[in-house]
């Protein structure tokens, strides 16, 4: 593993692999910037393409404008999206209200580790910087440079340690909870764009994993 100390040095990201709806997706390295389209298509997801085990990750994000209600716009870790037993650590926007995120992070699949917190400000009304600092023992969420959350590893209890991909997506979330979660999908101000620009992953932590990806 990398020393500690390079763990949170950063270089702008220059590949990703798009999971789904690669024609509603848009990358662009020169300027360091990604575009996710939500509309009759569905939205996408891209991911890093390679892991990394710990350090920070970083992006510029301008959320979709409009009625977003239904949608869930993000920015997160996780070792296999779609994996049952995945470490996991998130921002996630609730569109119903653009003016909260909710932070949380899986161990072996396991969650309910969830925390809402006011923004103040609308996160979709300009780019806002999101970051997740990733230590072997604690974690933090920092949102234009102020730590929102910290979390600390406790003796005994399980913490991220797999190494993991940086993801983002948009999707309609509407059908989880009966829709209390982010709200019904009304979809009035379709298509909805989420903008992404000085997207950061470590230097020196990338881990090279089984091609199960």
């Amino acid at each position: 593993m990398a020393d500690p100390a390079l763990h949170h040095q950063t270089l702008p990201i220059k590949e990703i692999a798009i999971d789904y709806t690669p024609e509603a997706c848009t990358h662009c390295p020169d300027s360091n910037s990604i575009t996710i389209t939500f509309d009759d298509r569905g939205g996408a997801r891209w991911r890093s393409s390679t892991r990394f085990l710990y350090g920070t990750f970083s992006s510029l994000i301008q959320c979709p404008k409009g009625n977003t209600s239904g949608l869930n716009f993000n920015i997160y870790l996780s070792s296999l999206e779609g994996d049952k037993s995945q470490d996991e650590i998130d921002f996630e926007f609730l569109g119903k209200d653009k003016t909260i995120v909710q932070t949380n992070y899986y161990t072996t699949g396991t969650g309910n580790r969830e925390q809402i917190h006011d923004l103040g400000f609308d996160c979709s009304d300009g780019f806002h910087e999101y970051t997740i600092k990733w230590n072997p023992d604690s974690i933090e969420w920092v949102i234009d440079g102020k730590v929102v959350r910290r979390a600390e590893r406790k003796e005994g209890e399980a913490f991220p340690e797999k190494p993991m991909f940086l993801y983002a997506s948009v999707w309609d979330a509407s059908y989880i909870a009966e829709a209390r979660w982010t709200g019904p999908y009304i979809g009035c101000d379709a298509p909805y764009v989420c903008l992404y620009k000085d997207i950061q992953v470590p230097v020196a932590t990338a881990v090279e994993c089984p091609s199960d990806s």
